[in-house]
């Protein structure tokens, strides 16, 4: 067990590197997708679904199962940093470099990434041509969070994994 932990780990900070040593053109896309997974975005996406979904009937279920998924994920997030408590990458690993806003809480799992796939998920699965647009740009916020030097791949990894999940236990509940 321990020998896979360690090669998890090895993995891990290896994909960092290649992800944090990126060109210059990478890093600034990277600042502006980023925010597409902020609480600032993600809130206003799911409110004006909600809204929209008063004149067009077909928004409605998913932008529901998106406004209950993004709650439940982000507690669940909130409650996981709080037990793992894993180091930020920049402030861990020598040469790694942040660019952009050093956050100060716990990497583990990626609250960005979480976010995006909790609203894009109810989405791509309501209407399966969104997924075309929808699923890269929610790759490209959980790559960029690499980029940027704040996480780890396995942070964006997991996030994207409660993000999606938070979404189908949500429309099980209210299909």
């Amino acid at each position: 067990m321990d020998r896979m932990k360690d090669w998890i780990i090895k993995q891990d900070q290896q994909w960092f590197y290649v992800c944090n040593t990126r060109p210059k053109s990478l890093i600034k896309f990277s600042n502006w997708i980023t925010h597409l997974g902020g609480a600032t975005f993600t809130i206003s996406f799911v409110l004006t679904m909600l809204f929209l979904s008063l004149y067009f009937p077909s928004f409605h279920l998913p932008a529901t199962i998106a406004a209950g998924s993004l709650t439940m994920s982000h507690i669940i997030v909130v409650c996981v940093k709080k037990i793992v408590r894993r180091i930020r990458p920049y402030l861990f690993l020598p040469d790694a470099t942040v660019h952009g806003h050093p956050f100060q809480d716990h990497s583990f799992p990626s609250g960005h990434t979480t976010a995006i796939f909790s609203i894009t998920v109810p989405f791509m699965v309501v209407e399966p041509l969104l997924l075309l647009f929808l699923l890269p740009i929610s790759m490209m916020v959980a790559l960029s969070r690499v980029v940027l030097g704040v996480h780890y791949p396995t942070d964006t990894a997991v996030g994207a994994l409660i993000g999606t999940l938070s979404s189908f236990v949500v429309a099980m509940l209210l299909v």
